[in-house]
């Protein structure tokens, strides 16, 4: 079989690539376990030097790498350039802080000495996906490297291009053979690979149905997992917000990448008596941004990935308007080439509408009206999904206590959108997985916690 990348913005074929044969997937998990045995054992501050290398050459190749998260998955030219920096700032970020993060931690004890250490596990197998090509690698294997771990990437199948880059880049600054590697393999190859005892752990960013998949097959090894999975975000907007603050907030989460996010806004939850004023101004904050050629400078929504996740999109959004919900904007399928959607905006949504049970992963917002503070939180919560949530209000400590106490999610953001930060934990919770990737909490998601006890 073979790995083909299609243009979303016209559906031609940009390049087929051959699949790894059996053989050729045994001698790669060979090469990485033998890679390990020697990097487990080089100094933290080697590994630093190194990926600080790794952060140069993302930054000499950013203009390239762009262009080809561009053609293979439709991100537009700015924001494939911002992706390619954060991944770099991922680097320097653990390259600076991952021996602290790492150093043994000395616990006072009946012994003479005790200590907890932290040591690699081995090969992490890393299942990832296609809306943040570079940045969802980096995220995870950033972290488990400097750990002193090696990393097998299985990418999504419509960017192989882009997974062969980011082996390229690490090869390029100079890590050991083998270290980190790419598959190019189908998602039936997923389980096997999990079984694999070279291999000790696996982590996965996608759907939540493919993590309660990868969730069982580890559970059935006993290997760790950490899984990112889906999300349903909800802002809130309270009677005493910012309304020109969360409709720009609001429209930039809801259309970075199209739409196709895991922590972009989907539900907005907007108090009754502010409810027309805000959309009015979210709008036309939506209508602002240009849909078109990925590669044109001026564009800041491209395509979708495919056709078919474009379909499923305008599916959710036909049957939410058939139950009730009124479309503000968009909704409606462009003539032409490409897996192109509009920037849409309902209003009126209630439960048991497909927009709002569902994750929607794309350009699609949907307002859902509330009475008050009390009903927006029940409204929030009710969702199969914890990833992350946003309130919007002029008051500071009623946002924190919302935030602190009361939004079932991984992460919680007061008048500002929800993002990734190399400094923070990033996860979920509920239908959104558990386990955390970055910050100190995510490069100690992969090791094993030693205790140390000498009489």
């Amino acid at each position: 079989m073979a790995i083909v990348a299609i243009n979303p913005a016209t559906g031609q074929t940009i390049k087929s690539y051959p699949e790894a044969s059996a053989n050729e997937i045994s001698e790669i998990v060979a090469q990485a376990d033998r890679a390990f045995g020697a990097w487990r054992r080089t100094d933290v501050s080697q590994r630093a030097t190194m990926m600080k290398k790794v952060a140069e050459q993302l930054r000499k190749d950013q203009v390239s790498h762009a262009r080809l998260m561009a053609e293979e998955m439709g991100k537009p030219l700015a924001q494939g350039r911002s992706e390619v920096e954060k991944c770099a700032w991922v680097c320097d970020y653990y390259a600076e802080h991952a021996a602290r993060f790492l150093a043994p931690e000395p616990i006072a004890t009946d012994a003479a000495k005790s200590f907890v250490a932290f040591e690699p596990l081995g090969i992490l197998l890393a299942v990832m996906p296609w809306n943040f090509p570079f940045w969802q690698v980096f995220r995870a294997a950033v972290p488990a490297l400097m750990a002193g771990n090696a990393v097998l990437l299985k990418h999504a199948s419509n960017v192989p291009g882009c997974a062969l880059a980011i082996e390229r880049c690490f090869q390029q600054a100079g890590l050991p053979h083998g270290l980190f590697r790419t598959l190019l393999v189908e998602s039936a190859h997923v389980g096997p690979l999990i079984e694999h005892p070279l291999v000790k752990a696996v982590t996965l960013t996608g759907s939540t149905s493919a993590g309660k998949a990868v969730a069982a097959k580890a559970g059935a090894v006993l290997k760790k997992a950490v899984l990112e999975l889906g999300g349903s975000d909800p802002y809130i907007i309270l009677e005493d917000a910012d309304l020109g603050v969360a409709a720009q907030a609001c429209a930039a989460s809801r259309l970075i990448n199209a739409g196709q996010s895991c922590i972009s806004a989907k539900r907005f939850i907007v108090v009754e008596s502010i409810r027309k004023s805000f959309e009015t101004l979210f709008v036309q904050k939506m209508q602002e941004h240009r849909m078109g050629d990925p590669l044109k400078e001026e564009t800041t929504i491209g395509p979708m990935a495919r056709r078919d996740l474009r379909d499923a999109l305008h599916d959710q959004v036909r049957r939410s308007v058939a139950k009730g919900a009124k479309l503000l904007l968009g909704g409606n399928i462009p003539d032409g080439p490409g897996a192109y959607y509009p920037p849409t905006v309902l209003t009126d949504v209630a439960r048991g509408m497909s927009v709002y049970e569902e994750e929607t992963f794309g350009p699609v917002a949907a307002i859902i009206p509330v009475k008050d503070e009390a009903r927006a939180i029940e409204a929030a919560n009710d969702s199969p999904f914890g990833l992350g949530a946003a309130v919007f209000t002029k008051d500071g400590a009623r946002g924190e206590r919302i935030a602190v106490e009361q939004l079932e999610a991984g992460s919680c953001f007061v008048n500002a959108l929800v993002r990734s930060d190399p400094r923070l934990p990033f996860g979920g919770v509920k239908e959104s997985g558990y386990g955390r990737e970055l910050s100190s909490f995510g490069i100690r998601e992969f090791v094993n916690i030693k205790t140390i006890y000498i009489k």
